[in-house]
């Protein structure tokens, strides 16, 4: 059996997913309230994230696991991201994983044609705002007796395409973030990865690539399968990037 084919009991665990509403976030939300979390939804769309909570019912009345709490939240809200830290401290008094997994494209453009409020927005939510997210539940993780924190990354943090400035600039921070608060943390309950979860069949995905078929691509609800297993307590590494497409870990190392 791999490493992605376990399934996590995850019973009497709180858990925070942002970009909930659809995508990767959605379904790894119901995939962890299925397990037995109590799943805090974030995002900014409340018809996903009532469609979300209305699924995650359904599923515990025909097993009596998992509950959700709907957090309608927009990324570029510092404020509110601090208020959401301090109300689950009041709530629970501890967070045991969070999947911060929300994002924006902006656009696929040369470097010197992007507009400055659109590259000012992607690293606004897709830097700035993981951030503050850390910075607000990273006390809480740390009252966990088995917190885990997956971030979720992608390939284009690597290759730096072409015309993916912005977007790939923005992954490449959050990933470098995202180590260094797991080696700040490396002897401590707390788990830190980032996920790269590849090619998938999500809305970002035909915005980048209107002309693919996106029926050749892995669904949402798959990768998020793949996903799920980093947030167990059994989960021992830290520090890593786990890539979907080919269920390993690895670590970049830039040359020294």
């Amino acid at each position: 059996m791999s490493f992605s084919d376990v399934t996590p009991d995850l019973s009497g665990r709180i858990a925070l997913v942002t970009g909930a509403s659809r995508g990767i976030g959605y379904f790894v939300a119901r995939q962890m309230a299925a397990a037995g979390a109590h799943v805090i939804a974030v995002a900014r769309t409340v018809g996903g994230l009532e469609e979300l909570d209305d699924e995650i019912k359904a599923e515990h009345g025909r097993t009596g696991k998992g509950e959700a709490t709907l957090v309608p939240l927009d990324l570029t809200d510092m404020q509110g991201i601090d208020r959401l830290g301090g109300a689950i401290h009041e709530r629970w008094g501890k967070l045991d994983i969070l999947v911060a997994n929300a994002g924006v494209l902006g656009t696929i453009s040369p470097i010197g044609h992007v507009e400055a409020k659109t590259f000012e927005k992607v690293m606004a939510v897709n830097v700035t705002g993981t951030w503050r997210l850390i910075r607000s539940v990273d006390p809480l993780l740390r009252l966990s007796d088995a917190g885990r924190a997956v971030v979720v990354s992608s390939n284009a943090a690597h290759t730096a395409r072409a015309f993916w400035g912005p977007y790939a600039a923005s992954k490449a921070a959050i990933e470098t973030l995202t180590r260094s608060w797991a080696d700040e943390t490396r002897n401590m309950a707390l788990r830190v990865n980032a996920f790269d979860p590849g090619r998938t069949r999500t809305a970002m995905r035909a915005q980048a690539m209107p002309g693919e078929d996106p029926t050749t691509l892995p669904h949402p609800s798959e990768v998020a399968a793949k996903l799920l297993p980093l947030t167990g307590p059994e989960l021992t590494e830290t520090g890593l990037i786990y890539q979907a497409r080919q269920n390993r870990f690895v670590e970049y190392r830039q040359p020294e």
